[in-house]
């Protein structure tokens, strides 16, 4: 079981300059979720991190899932989930300046499942707006999960983000598409409980809405707005489902 890029990465990845380090800068910020999905319903706290500098870009983010039940109650996390992906790029004053080499790693452990470690190489080309606003990446990665068989290892990435949405100053609107190939038993419908049955691939999407509350009172760092995760296949879930998603982040 894997679970893929999330929330921010794709914010971050697509906001500004992965490799154009002029506009490149440092942001970190600290993101909850709560997840009105009929199987979750719980609350999510992201913290990540996004870093450009002459050789590229680094991204990192960490997930702690609130939802470990004591009586009834919440009463920790019950697990955590880390990426960490470099983009390099070297050769940023020259004509293949959009195309850079990418390195990631991901895993996690829960106290009902571990995420397999994977590990990712592959290239990213990056697509912009004069003004940097409007950004597009797309990303084909090979991809080995360790412990986990797949009819072919690589996963592609669509990543976009759009500032200042319809004119609107403080709206933002970002997210990724990720399509995998790996092989894993689903255990559950929308109706409960199934018979154990295979799947050889996965599809998620994590289209999200941010919206800069904080401008009206003089605190930029403040946001609001929220996601919804589509997926076909992916963990245990079979067929599609939808999942909601409301939020507040924080930008230092």
């Amino acid at each position: 079981m894997t679970k893929p890029m999330k929330h921010a990465y794709l914010m971050a990845a697509a906001f500004a300059a992965l490799f154009f380090t002029q506009w490149a800068g440092a942001q970190t910020n600290i993101q909850a979720f709560y997840d009105f999905g009929s199987d979750r319903q719980y609350v999510t706290t992201t913290l990540e991190g996004f870093y450009g500098d002459k050789w590229g870009n680094t991204f990192f983010f960490i997930d702690h899932d609130y939802n470990y039940v004591v009586d009834k109650t919440i009463v920790s996390p019950n697990g955590t989930y880390f990426e960490i992906a470099r983009c390099l790029n070297f050769w940023q004053d020259s004509a293949v300046a959009p195309l850079s080499f990418q390195l990631e790693y991901n895993g996690g452990v829960y106290s009902e499942y571990a995420i397999n470690s994977a590990f990712l190489a592959g290239v990213d080309y990056f697509v912009h707006s004069a003004d940097f606003k409007d950004t597009f990446n797309f990303k084909v990665l090979y991809k080995h999960i360790v412990g986990a068989s797949q009819k072919v290892p690589l996963q592609f990435t669509f990543v976009w983000g759009f500032q200042d949405l319809f004119g609107l100053k403080g709206l933002r609107f970002s997210g990724f598409a990720d399509f995998w190939w790996q092989d894993h038993l689903l255990f559950q419908d929308h109706y409960g409980k199934i018979l154990p049955e295979q799947s050889h691939t996965v599809f998620l999407t994590e289209p999200q809405l941010w919206y800069s509350v904080g401008q009206f009172f003089g605190c930029d760092n403040l946001n609001i707005g929220g996601e919804v995760e589509l997926s076909y296949d992916f963990g245990s879930s079979r067929g599609f489902w939808c999942r909601p998603c409301a939020g507040v982040k924080w930008v230092f």
